[in-house]
């Protein structure tokens, strides 16, 4: 994401072991960081504007505290296994509203059959769903069956391929403009690749944002407030949207206004609907709207160009420097 942590999960490594009848069970889990442990003050700017701040205000106005909790539990992909008669099953079960790709590498086994494969150990898991990924037999010759494994996962299914079937909206109100800050080639910040060709729209704090393209909500932050240019530190603070599109890819919305996002995992959203406010979040150096469509490439993330609904229904191409309008 834009402005957010690396995307790819290196799992914490994964290890169980079967010393005579001793079990001890493989958990794989991965959770999002959350807002847990920010204090908010909300109070009036010189100019009677509402500021949202981690700090209270330098005078002694009456200032309004509040806390902000964890919001609803982030999905997660989970591995653990099963006994089945003489041998073992490891099982993924993905609680995204997503495909999630995941590779498993095995680091140790003895006393167990090693997969007979010659492919990778990599999977991609549906949308909210259970899946068996390896049955392992016991060799019965000895050795107390053991396993070690580690796993990575990463949404998105890698065999999708970009097609979007018209230009993408500009996700402002239509007749409005701002200007493109940031754009492929010309950029300053999007030096990944899941960042080339992003877009970044120069947006005052509170404009309404409106989904580009149509498709299924997997992904939300909304509970963080604060923003600044500590890459570390900053970048995970950034309130987003994703939104899974009918050919697999997906649009990520970056740096939302605080508490401002009015859709949920699972939602399915229509072209045109609004979805939040622009803001200042997570790695940011002024109020603007990052926006950018990304795939799986196979454990790794890249944005893809896009193209604008211009006048006529004609494609444009978002310039550094220049507007886009929304059509």
């Amino acid at each position: 994401m834009a402005g957010s942590a690396n995307p790819l999960v290196p799992d914490r490594a994964a290890a169980w072991c079967l010393p005579a009848f001793v079990v001890a069970l493989a958990l794989v889990t991965w959770v999002g960081e959350t807002a847990e442990g920010q204090s908010l003050y909300k109070y009036r700017g010189e100019n009677g504007e509402w500021i949202y701040s981690d700090r209270p205000p330098d005078d002694q106005q009456t200032v309004e505290i509040r806390g902000l909790d964890k919001g609803s539990p982030d999905a997660q992909v989970n591995v653990t296994h099963s006994f089945v008669g003489d041998s073992v099953e490891l099982f993924a079960r993905n609680d995204y509203y997503v495909p999630i790709e995941v590779f498993v590498v095995i680091t140790s086994i003895r006393g167990l059959e090693f997969p007979d494969t010659d492919r990778e150990l990599k999977w991609v898991l549906p949308p909210r769903s259970d899946t068996r990924l390896l049955q392992l037999e016991f060799l019965h010759n000895g050795a107390a069956p053991s396993l070690e494994y580690d796993v990575q996962y990463l949404t998105g299914d890698p065999h999708a391929q970009h097609r979007p079937t018209e230009p993408y909206r500009v996700p402002i109100a239509i007749s409005n403009n701002y200007q493109v800050t940031q754009a492929f080639p010309n950029v300053a910040t999007h030096v990944t690749p899941d960042s080339y060709f992003a877009v970044d729209l120069g947006l005052p704090v509170g404009t309404d944002i409106f989904a580009a393209r149509g498709g299924i909500v997997f992904d939300v932050a909304s509970q963080n407030f604060q923003g600044g240019l500590d890459l570390v530190k900053d970048a995970p603070l950034a309130n987003i949207i994703k939104i899974l599109h009918d050919d697999g890819t997906y649009a990520l919305y970056a740096h939302l206004n605080w508490n401002s996002i009015r859709v949920k995992p699972g939602d399915r959203v229509q072209r045109g609907e609004y979805i939040a406010d622009s803001g200042n979040t997570g790695f940011s150096s002024g109020p603007h709207l990052h926006f950018a469509v990304l795939k799986n490439v196979g454990l790794s993330l890249e944005s893809v160009p896009v193209e604008f609904m211009g006048a006529n229904s004609k494609g444009v191409v978002p310039v550094t420097g220049k507007s886009l309008t929304a059509y």
